[in-house]
């Protein structure tokens, strides 16, 4: 879509030679010859860009350029005169001129700085709607936050299965957010108000699993037994072993379980949503997973899109979260220019969307300093250039990401959070008004 200019000139020859000028070099061009006209034109259309000269009858440029500023400010006035002086050119400036020419100009400067302020409005517009858009989103379009075709065939798909029973498996790469979409299924259901209990089972397979499962004692309560009327999710569902495989299906069968230690058997009423990043039906071709625990798990199955398939959401996204660190560490979220859209799109995002959050962050930390780009963030240094400037600040942005990592890994449990980091329930508190962390920010 070309972009529209206005060219505002008493001198008749000098508005064809811009118009001219400025056509060829692929610009829409409204000409005026006074800027009471040009004022007019604003209330039908509005401009790109407007190209004016100083001294014309009637309104002159200053008085225009006062005009646009009051009504449209993020419209870029460039002011010409064949009467320049420094005193002149300092005031256009101050009251916020976008440049100002001095006749006879080179005809390649002024498409230079006209191109350059197009951009620029372009940007503010952008960054408008995207805050627009943020504000707008509510409920699980928030959560889940896209406007693509997938990501609005995911929310349709939560919608349908969130009042199900049935058994449900996410499947999706690492950082497609297979823990937010479990936690929108319980969340959205009739177990909203049971426990959701999240399970790595990289972790359990690895230790004692049934005790960590089924539980000890009175005392020691497993997973299936916390998660009792609610949702256990169990992520990384194929890197359990082969025997823990069929401890797992016995209870998915019958509703049963024997604890550790006991022999009374256990009844639990719990719906399992499971998560995997591989493809599990080579899995059980290749003798890894049995293929009668894969049919218990997809009753349902949900698909998580890569980020590389819905890049029109990743503007939107990336917003999203710059704004979201820009509250953590108190300070302004940084706008983004046309580099760093361009560097957006260009990545691969192989760490899909909890790469894309950690680059925002990184993002943000380096504004601190009123410096870094969207490039700089995606491929970080590794010397300490993104760290706060003096100690308190390092130590505070450490504890705000370790605190957030354990809200995040325990799904904003607290005392889960506060025994992980061995502080006690009030400290961590403590720490968290004192470093504005809102725990909902880290939570599904």
């Amino acid at each position: 879509m070309r972009s529209r200019v206005f060219v505002i000139d008493d001198d008749r020859a000098m508005r064809e030679s811009l118009s001219h000028l400025l056509g060829r070099a692929g610009f829409d061009v409204s000409v005026f010859f006074r800027g009471a006209d040009a004022v007019s034109g604003l209330s039908r259309e509005l401009p790109d860009a407007v190209v004016t000269d100083m001294k014309m009858p009637g309104l002159s440029g200053m008085d225009l350029l006062d005009h646009i500023r009051e009504a449209q400010p993020d419209v870029p006035v460039i002011l010409i005169s064949a009467h320049a002086d420094i005193p002149q050119a300092v005031e256009a400036m101050g009251k916020g001129a976008f440049s100002f020419l001095e006749k006879p100009f080179d005809p390649a400067r002024l498409i230079r700085v006209l191109n350059h302020a197009v951009e620029k409005r372009r940007l503010l517009r952008d960054n408008r709607n995207l805050r627009a858009r943020l504000a707008d989103v509510s409920g699980l379009d928030r959560v889940l936050l896209g406007e693509t075709d997938v990501m609005k065939t995911l929310r349709e798909q939560i919608l349908d299965l969130a009042a199900a029973r049935m058994p449900v498996l996410l499947l999706g790469e690492t950082g497609t957010g297979k823990d937010v979409v479990a936690h929108a299924l319980h969340d959205l259901g009739e177990r909203a108000g049971a426990a959701f209990v999240a399970v790595n089972c990289a972790v359990v397979t690895s230790g004692d699993f049934n005790r960590a499962m089924f539980g000890g004692d009175a005392e020691e309560p497993g997973y299936f037994t916390l998660a009792d009327g609610g949702t256990l999710f169990l992520d990384e569902v194929d890197a359990l072993s082969a025997g823990h495989q069929s401890a797992l299906l016995r209870v998915l069968e019958t509703g049963e379980f024997v604890s550790t230690g006991s022999n009374a058997v256990r009844k639990v009423d719990v719906r399992v949503i499971s998560a995997s990043s591989n493809d599990l039906q080579e899995k059980v071709d290749g003798g890894q997973m049995r293929p009668d625990l894969l049919y218990r798990l997809n009753a349902a199955t949900i698909g998580l899109p890569p980020l590389v398939r819905r890049k029109d959401d990743i503007g939107l996204l990336f917003s999203h979260f710059l704004q979201l660190f820009a509250r953590t560490y108190e300070v302004e979220a940084p706008d983004l220019s046309a580099g760093d859209i361009a560097a957006l799109l260009s990545h691969d995002w192989p760490g899909n969307v909890r790469e894309l959050r950690n680059v925002a962050e990184r993002r943000v930390l380096a504004a601190r300093r009123g410096a870094g780009s969207v490039s700089d963030a995606i491929a970080p240094s590794a010397d300490v250039a993104d760290l706060p400037d003096t100690l308190r600040e390092a130590v505070a942005a450490f504890e705000r990401r370790l605190i957030g990592k354990a809200l995040v890994a325990h799904e904003g449990r607290m005392d889960a959070v506060a025994e992980a980091l061995g502080i006690g329930r009030r400290t961590l508190n403590e720490k968290m008004v004192k470093l504005n962390l809102d725990r909902s920010d880290f939570v599904g």
